[in-house]
């Protein structure tokens, strides 16, 4: 955490934002007070007390809302991403992916198909530059688009957005779930209202 920059100070300054000194003591308020025996800073307060607790809770949340099977289809798909010159694109590991995750799209003689593929373009990767360089999966899947590679590597091309609709898919559910929480809410507050109401 630290200092604030001079950016960060001459915000503050502007807008009237009460800046705490970091390198104090911390003053601990309400009941804790009184049972405060370390003496602490305010960084140590906002940085352990604080901060790594929110992080540990967000962690816990992640970790409750992500199975092991959908950890694994993460971490498989982590394996086509083009970051320094494709240097995790494992064959094995992309048709297991391939065999556990999407049976219903590839027949049998496509799998082993597929890994001849990916040993064709892990050849092609080494002899072009603009390959070599791309970061993330949608700039390999324009780029085979657009250079009509994707009719070579047409197994490959299926593969990446099958990949790329995940986030999607993903998405639409937590936002229905999120519709339902909500829902579950209102109706809560709502009944809990009604109960008020005909107890007085």
């Amino acid at each position: 955490m630290g200092k604030l920059s001079r950016g960060g100070e001459s915000i503050c300054q502007k807008h009237d934002i009460l800046v705490p000194q970091m390198d104090a003591m911390y003053i601990a308020r309400r009941g804790r007070a009184r049972h405060q025996q370390d003496q602490i800073t305010v960084e140590h307060h906002f940085l352990i007390d604080i901060f790594y607790v929110a992080i540990d809770k967000q962690s816990h949340e992640l970790d409750s809302r992500f199975n092991e099977r959908a950890l694994e289809l993460l971490t498989f798909t982590s394996k086509l991403e083009p970051k320094d010159g494709y240097k995790n694109l494992e064959r094995d590991q992309i048709c297991t992916l391939v065999e556990k995750f999407y049976p219903s799209d590839f027949t049998s003689q496509e799998m082993v198909h597929l890994g001849y593929q990916l040993q064709h373009f892990n050849c092609k990767v080494q002899n072009d530059d603009k390959l070599r360089n791309m970061s993330t999966l949608q700039e390999l899947c324009q780029y085979l688009a657009e250079t009509r590679k994707s009719a070579v590597y047409f197994l490959f091309d299926r593969l990446i957005r099958l990949v790329l609709t995940l986030p999607v898919s993903t998405t639409t559910i937590e936002r229905a779930f999120s519709a339902m929480k909500i829902i579950k809410t209102i109706l809560r507050n709502t009944n809990g209202d009604i109960l008020t109401l005909s107890r007085n």
